[in-house]
């Protein structure tokens, strides 16, 4: 069925939804649900497919080119076509990576609109701010070194005009700049206080694989990101209301991050036994899965 779906979506142009938008939802889960050889297979068909990575370019493109004040409060079919491309994109980056599948043909993204996207937000319904954030995600963890993407919109060089250690840093954390970095994490935890689970689990998981990518390549300026004040609000906020629990699984995954990267002024021995103890005090059995694997994540960290 790959082949026929897959040659069905090169014949399309994105203004066909309808069709297009369960095609591309059929050919994601085909990636997904299935066994690794047949994984390797269906990634193999689908990059070798022009006709379709040429209409993915132009779904991918629409992002920035259909107007924000057009868009309804609820998920509109054109924005559930865009999900669905950036959901697609996402997992052949992750799955050309893993099997090292031939590339044929590449997808050219602007990542400085992928990076805005992201930062101002611009009324994107959360499913979509999701799923750029997953193809955010996979370009981090492949270093930007993905054969199958081209990266453009970004400087070749840090401004010659700019401060010297601050160039210094853009050098090493190219392509992206310390200022696109701290407004990235800023934008981050102001999504976290929407207290919406799909866009929580986003969130902390971009959180996660930025801090990551910025150790590899300057562990000062992880460190000086995962220590950053504003961390400690974002926790108050987090939990206050009617939940005061630190077992929700994104505090927990929050706090994970902040031990693994030394935050003691966000996270104290105070923190890390209060955790503990209503980790004691709970019926680990009753506890919801994505709880107990984050559970399970901050006391192996600890």
């Amino acid at each position: 069925l790959l082949f026929p779906v897959s040659n069905l979506c090169g014949k399309c142009r994105p203004s066909d939804t309808d069709l297009l938008q369960p095609s591309l939802n059929f050919l994601y889960w085909s990636l997904h649900q299935t066994t690794p050889s047949s994984q390797q297979r269906a990634v193999a068909v689908l990059l070798s497919n022009g006709s379709l990575l040429e209409l993915l370019q132009k779904v991918l493109e629409c992002t920035w080119l259909w107007s924000p004040p057009s868009r309804p409060a609820h998920l509109s079919s054109e924005d559930a076509l865009l999900c669905s491309g950036w959901l697609l994109v996402a997992s052949l980056l992750l799955y050309q990576h893993r099997y090292n599948t031939e590339v044929h043909q590449t997808l050219s993204v602007d990542f400085t609109e992928v990076l805005n996207a992201v930062i101002f937000r611009n009324k994107k319904p959360i499913l979509l701010l999701v799923s750029i954030m997953q193809f955010l995600r996979a370009v981090l963890q492949q270093n930007f070194s993905s054969s199958l993407l081209v990266i453009v919109g970004q400087n070749t060089a840090p401004s010659a005009t700019q401060p010297q250690p601050s160039s210094l840093q853009d050098t090493a954390l190219h392509p992206l700049a310390v200022q696109q970095i701290f407004s990235l994490v800023v934008s981050l935890q102001n999504l976290l206080v929407h207290k919406d689970l799909l866009l929580s689990q986003a969130v902390v998981a971009c959180l996660e694989t930025l801090l990551e990518y910025l150790y590899v390549k300057n562990q000062d300026v992880a460190l000086h990101v995962a220590s950053q004040p504003w961390h400690l609000f974002l926790l108050f906020t987090l939990l206050s209301g009617g939940q005061k629990s630190f077992l929700q699984p994104e505090v927990l995954r929050l706090m994970t991050l902040f031990v693994r990267y030394q935050s003691s002024n966000i996270i104290s021995q105070k923190e890390i036994s209060q955790i503990i103890q209503e980790a004691a005090e709970a019926n680990i059995a009753e506890l919801p899965e994505a709880t107990s694997c984050a559970l399970h994540l901050f006391l192996s960290q600890v």
